[in-house]
């Protein structure tokens, strides 16, 4: 086995556990209320995060280029049309042109 697919099967492993500790330690008993209501903003914060690191991230460091601009023109098209579809093509067109450009 190589390298990689040992690691692809460590990463594997490392996450069944991960997933089964949970149900393991509650032992069927269902949460508290608090922790139900948090849990439930913790995928749009994480999806928060990954968008605005792709966004800004170049390397090591933060910085604001084409693709910064294709998600605030996106969040405004959100903001003002409601519309998923054209939110994403208007952060694309965006994001290509000022590509384009330069």
């Amino acid at each position: 086995m190589s390298t990689a697919w040992a690691l692809v099967a460590g990463c594997a492993l490392v996450t069944a556990v991960i997933k089964a500790a949970g149900p393991v330690a509650l032992g069927g008993r269902s949460l508290p209320a608090w922790f139900s209501s948090i849990t439930t903003l913790l995928a749009p914060a994480l999806l928060a995060a990954l968008v605005a690191t792709h966004a800004l991230a170049s390397g090591h460091r933060l910085t604001v280029g084409p693709s910064t601009a294709g998600v605030a023109a996106s969040a405004v098209v959100l903001r003002l049309t409601g519309s998923i579809v054209w939110c994403v093509f208007s952060a694309a067109a965006l994001t290509a042109a000022l590509r384009a450009l330069g």
